[in-house]
Parts: structure tokens; C-alpha cells; sequence
């Protein structure tokens, strides 16, 4: 016998479960919504991680997505610290880690991705230290009081940010990245270049074309334990570290998806359709661990980003519903260092052989268009938002650029 039943079941205490209910209500669902998540607090903004909540200038409930009243006062029952065990998709059964069953009628699978962790001599040091939740930026940044030099690993937006932030704090700050200049994987190297220039003007160290071999102990820590105190490179370098970040991306969490037979897709993710619809008809997929069939790209994606997990939740939760719309937002991204410099980004482009630069990166107000065969794929903004939504329209359509 199960112990409760509800009409949709969330799985998952992140943004795409949190606007999932939200469009759920918004949408006329009058049934019973359950949210069930691990992490012990309401869903909550991510990128705070890096920035604001990392100094100190925001707190915990200048995070979370909803208001502490809004659960309540949407009827939507919110179970932190709970995992979903095992779902039985036949018989609509979920298993949470509480020992109560849960009967449902539709569900949504917002897993989320779990940070990689670096595997080399080492890596188990005190003072390492990965980015994913609120509780580790808390950890972070008592670690960085006592920290005189911080290694940053990965030049992409996490440890870009993560930098900046750390510098901010007054922290000695190196980027050791394997890219040629930071972001260059997503935005090429002319944009890459730019955003180093402006962290290593703030007195960052980038260190590229280089990766981590090894991590050295010898740093102060706790009793008994030993902490990392240098960073040994490929290429020969030891980097003095009290302190270690990596940011070296993630893995889609698709372990409850994977037990209860649902397909995955190329990139790992759980795969959907263009609905957002797992291969069991009425369940659901959104955020980091969902791979779809884009009606835009004309692809599959798995894209991870807090805007588009929050698109896709309110998205599936109208499919959940009845819609059949199919899941159509040009994903967008932005990303903060510090106050020195924000971009912004439509996209993306997977690939491109032309870029087209508008304005100037000297003045620091320019974007840059991504061409494929004349056809724009992906435009980065820095001071110029106002080339988003044309870039928007151009790539929904897939016309070649006329004029550049």
C-alpha cells in the first residue's frame, strides 16, 4: 500500500522542479503537486554560488526561487532533505528515502548533474574544494579567510567567476586551465581573450594550455589531516595553493532515471522528445540531466544552465498538462565576473566558421555573432543587450546574415 498519493510528483529540489510547480498552478493544475528533494533547503538560485553568496553579500533566502510562504500558499507540499529511491513507472510508484511510498499520476525528473571530480595523486587533500550547492560555497569561503594563494582549475564560467569573486575577497588568485584563454571552448578566442584580459587586469594569474598533474600536501589543516599546499602542473609548474577550486564541469545525475528504465540519451542525459517527454508517456524531463530534441537546432541537446533548466521546467509543467507545445526557447546564459565585466549569450553554437564582431572590445560594449554557413547560431553580448532579440529571431529562423 502506498502511503500518500499525489497528482504530480517533482523530483528534484532545484529551479526546474521550482518552476515546474509554479507553471503547474499558473496553468489551472488543481490536483496535489509534491516536490521531493535532497538538499536541505527550498530550491534556490545557483549562480549566487560563485558570486554574491561566495562574498558574503547575499544571504540564504536572497537565494531561494520562491518565498518561504509560497509553498503553502500554493498548496504545493515541499520535502527537503528526501530522495526519490526508486520510481516504478508502471504502477506510478515512487520509493523516497523517508521509507514512504508515493502514488502519482505524472512526474517530473529534475535530477540535476553531479560536479567531476578530479582524479589524479592527491586529489583526497583537505582544501579542495567543488562548487554545486550553498553548503559549499559556505565551506569555500571559511577556507579562503586563511588562504594567502587560491588555485582555480577550469577557465570556464565557474572558474571565471569563482576568480573573480575570490580576488574580490582579496585573495592571490590563479586560473589553471587547459584552454589556450578562458572561455574559449564556448565563445572562441577572441571573446576568451577579452575576458582574460579583464580578469588578469584585476590581478588574476592565468595559467593556460596547461592541466593539473598532481596535488602536493604539506598545508595546514585540521589534525590528522593533510591539506594541499602546491598544485604540480603537466607542463612542470608547482603553484603555491592553500586553497584549491576545481571547476571542471559536471555529470548529468541520471541514477533514478537509469534504475527505472527510462532511455538516455547520446550525451548521457535522459533522453526526451521535442515535448520534453521521457520515453514512459507522462513523465517528464528538465534542467541538466535532459537531453531533447530541439525544434530550433534541429538537433538533440543537453544544455547546462540555470535559465534553460528554469525554461524547461515551466515548459514541461504545460505539456504535464496537455499542451503538446514543443519546447521552442533559444537557450540563453549570462555570466558575472564580479563587477568588472557581464555577458550575455543566445545560442549556442555547437559550430561556427565565422565570427562578426559589432562595436568594440576596446571600449568594452560589443557582441559577437557565431556564423555557419552564413546562418547565425549563437550571439555573445557585452554591453549590448539590445542585439539579443535580434539574434533570437536570426536564429529561429536559420536565414544567412545579409550585410555583415
Amino acid at each position: 500500500m502506498t502511503g500518500r498519493k499525489a497528482e504530480f510528483l517533482l523530483i528534484g529540489g532545484g529551479i526546474a522542479s521550482a518552476t515546474c510547480a509554479a507553471a503547474l498552478r499558473r496553468g489551472g493544475a488543481e490536483g496535489s503537486i509534491l516536490l521531493v528533494g535532497r538538499e536541505p533547503t527550498p530550491p534556490y538560485h545557483r549562480p549566487p554560488i560563485t558570486k554574491g553568496y561566495l562574498r558574503g553579500e547575499e544571504t540564504e533566502q536572497d537565494t531561494l526561487v520562491h518565498p518561504a510562504e509560497w509553498w503553502e500558499d500554493h498548496g504545493v507540499e515541499l520535502l527537503t532533505r528526501t530522495s526519490v529511491m526508486s520510481l516504478d513507472t508502471g504502477a506510478r510508484v515512487a520509493k523516497l528515502s523517508n521509507k514512504e511510498e508515493v502514488e502519482f499520476d505524472g512526474a517530473l525528473i529534475a535530477t540535476g548533474a553531479m560536479v567531476r571530480r578530479l582524479r589524479c595523486d592527491g586529489a583526497d587533500l583537505d582544501g579542495i574544494h567543488y562548487l554545486r550547492a550553498l553548503g559549499n560555497a559556505v565551506a569555500l569561503a571559511n577556507a579562503a579567510r586563511e588562504a594567502e594563494h587560491v588555485v582555480v582549475i577550469g577557465g570556464s564560467y565557474v572558474g571565471c567567476e569563482v576568480a573573480a569573486s575570490l580576488t574580490e575577497m582579496g585573495k592571490s588568485c590563479t586560473i589553471l586551465m587547459q584552454e589556450g584563454v578562458t572561455l574559449e571552448r564556448g565563445f572562441g578566442r577572441r571573446a576568451g581573450r577579452y575576458f582574460q584580459d579583464v580578469l588578469e587586469a584585476r590581478g588574476v594569474k592565468v595559467v593556460g594550455d596547461d592541466e593539473v598533474e598532481r596535488f602536493v600536501g604539506g598545508g595546514a589543516a585540521a589534525e590528522g589531516v593533510d591539506a594541499v599546499a602546491s598544485v604540480v602542473t603537466r607542463a612542470g609548474r608547482e603553484l603555491p595553493a592553500d586553497c584549491v577550486v576545481a571547476g571542471v564541469g559536471a555529470m548529468p545525475d541520471v541514477m533514478l532515471a537509469r534504475k527505472a528504465g527510462l532511455e538516455l540519451g547520446e550525451t548521457g542525459g535522459v533522453s526526451t522528445d521535442g515535448l520534453l517527454e521521457t520515453s514512459v508517456p507522462g513523465i517528464f524531463a528538465a534542467g541538466d540531466m535532459c537531453e531533447y530534441d530541439s525544434v530550433i537546432h534541429g538537433r538533440r541537446l543537453r544544455i547546462e544552465h540555470e535559465d534553460v533548466a528554469a525554461t524547461q521546467g515551466e515548459a514541461a509543467a504545460l505539456n504535464m498538462l496537455g499542451s503538446k507545445r514543443p519546447y521552442d526557447t533559444v537557450p540563453y546564459f549570462f555570466a558575472h565576473l564580479s563587477d568588472w565585466a557581464s555577458l550575455e549569450y543566445v545560442g549556442p553554437a555547437l559550430s561556427w566558421d565565422e565570427e562578426v564582431l559589432r562595436g568594440s572590445t576596446e571600449e568594452g560594449a560589443f557582441s559577437i555573432w557565431y556564423l555557419e554557413r552564413g546562418s547565425v547560431r549563437g550571439v555573445l553580448s557585452v554591453g549590448r543587450a539590445e542585439d539579443l532579440d535580434e539574434g533570437r529571431r536570426m536564429i529561429r529562423s536559420g536565414q544567412p546574415m545579409e550585410g555583415r
